[in-house]
């Protein structure tokens, strides 16, 4: 029998090509489970007991649920992730055309392996802008788009015309990587007519003709899929996704195969957990503190953006929430210390055919449960105490936790944990779930451990604040 929490994992990695899509999903959830959202650009009135979500740029997404019996200056539990993945983003002029073919001008967002997009049938989603006619006057709209059907394909050069490419798969990511969207023949004879005159023509009443940077076959499947005309779209910001769905997989059923696990598993895994911990009328009564999820964008990239953890989005949170229970501004660096950060993204887990890239001490597998990481050098944030609570709360809940040092010969990777340390404040663990062939466009988990990062998130939001009275480091 499959396991209901991969399933609905599966399911919301379908709903998500993108971190629009992601957050959209999210709030969804949230809405259904009685969150309610707030705006940035108003003032919050907030109340013990209830739940609220807001959203920032639509990439970023940040939910909590006041303890009933939560007093300004109490902590703030939090499960951090992230909602971006490597990816192709499509450029701010996209029309290129090569040895008569039409094709789409990309960029590369993060560390991707980029030799893993060839071949592969690829769509497009993102979000749009659109210009739009309401009540006589013009206005303008945001909406999320996504083109499910194969239209484009990066093809890879044959072994006839190249052939130590199996000794060493060498490409150009500027001259290679742009998808082939459709021979121009084709397009021409299928570009529709315009009332007066070619679409390809300038615009002469002052709007901006993205038909100039775009080919207009391009702007035709994104508008139909946005429900407007290609000349109503003002800008936009898509990107290129494989079509190939999310499964449960493997001989035995114990796999999930999917794009995207970093780290949208652990931002799922968070979020049902923080819905799940505070589902019924109960789940907040003696709470004291403020449980918390918080998904950003950018990371990928470097977490600096308006949006990413490096941004004020932690703390403006911190200080609003606190700032609605009193104008003591003295209470906001005591919520700081008296709260704390679960780091969560993914982990790598011990490859059988690279076994060697892995510390002989330090070698997570796959149905072992999460991965703490450590790094003496700050690339992760973790210290003896973060750590602690977090083996503590799994020791009670019989979950399984597994250690994660890189070796001392490679570089170490790092996560929104040291940035979230070190600008705000917090104590942090980071953790995650092991995968293999991260930042590839189909990777690999184990179901087991999905299961076993709901339920250790899940006992941190209803136990944390009770651990952590048991024990005082700073006096």
């Amino acid at each position: 029998m499959e396991n209901p929490v991969a399933v609905d994992l599966v399911e919301f990695l379908n709903a998500s090509p993108t971190a629009f899509h992601a957050v959209d999903e999210a709030k969804r959830r949230l809405k259904i489970a009685g969150y309610e959202q707030l705006s940035e650009r108003e003032d919050w009135k907030l109340e013990a007991g209830k739940k609220y979500l807001f959203t920032r740029n639509h990439s970023t997404i940040v939910a909590f649920a006041i303890g009933r019996k939560y007093v300004a200056g109490n902590g703030i539990y939090i499960v951090g992730a992230h909602t971006d993945s490597p990816c192709l983003k499509l450029k701010p002029v996209t029309k290129v055309s090569k040895g008569g073919c039409l094709e789409v001008g990309v960029q590369t967002y993060g560390g991707g392996l980029w030799h893993t997009w060839f071949d592969r049938d690829l769509a497009i989603a993102g979000r749009v802008i659109i210009r739009e006619q309401k009540d006589g006057s013009e206005s303008y709209s945001h909406r999320l788009v996504r083109i499910e059907e194969p239209i484009m394909r990066i093809p890879t050069l044959a072994i006839h015309l190249d052939r130590e490419v199996n000794d060493a798969f060498k490409f150009n990511k500027q001259s290679h990587l742009a998808p082939v969207l459709a021979t121009a023949v084709k397009a021409e004879l299928n570009k529709p007519a315009a009332e007066n005159g070619s679409v390809e023509k300038g615009s002469s009443d002052g709007k901006t003709n993205t038909n100039q940077k775009h080919h207009s076959l391009l702007l035709q499947l994104i508008a139909a899929e946005a429900g407007c005309e290609p000349n109503d779209i003002c800008d936009f910001e898509l990107q290129a996704c494989d079509t190939q769905k999310s499964i449960i997989a493997g001989a035995l059923k114990e796999f999930i195969f999917s794009g995207r696990l970093d780290n949208l598993c652990m931002s799922f895994c968070s979020l049902k957990a923080l819905i799940d911990s505070t589902s019924s009328e109960s789940s907040l009564q003696d709470e004291t503190g403020i449980r918390m999820v918080a998904l950003f964008d950018h990371e990928e990239v470097g977490s600096d953006s308006a949006q990413g953890a490096g941004s004020p989005v932690m703390f403006d949170a911190l200080s609003r929430i606190t700032n609605s229970f009193s104008s003591d501004t003295k209470l906001i660096p005591k919520a700081i210390q008296r709260s704390y950060l679960v780091s969560a993204d993914m982990a790598h887990a011990l490859h059988p055919n690279y076994m060697d890239k892995h510390e002989e001490n330090h070698q997570p597998k796959m149905h072992g449960g999460l991965v703490i990481k450590h790094n003496a050098n700050q690339r992760y944030a973790t210290n003896a105490v973060t750590s602690f609570f977090f083996r503590e709360i799994a020791a009670k809940h019989k979950l399984p936790v597994q250690d994660f040092v890189v070796r001392n010969d490679m570089a170490c990777g790092s996560t929104i944990g040291p940035i979230l340390a070190s600008g705000v404040g917090i104590r942090t663990v980071d953790v995650g779930a092991p995968q293999l062939s991260m930042h590839s466009i189909r990777e690999m988990c184990a179901v087991d451990d999905v299961k076993h990062s709901y339920e250790h998130f899940k006992a941190f939001f209803q136990e944390f604040s009770h651990l952590d009275a048991k024990l005082t480091v700073d006096i």
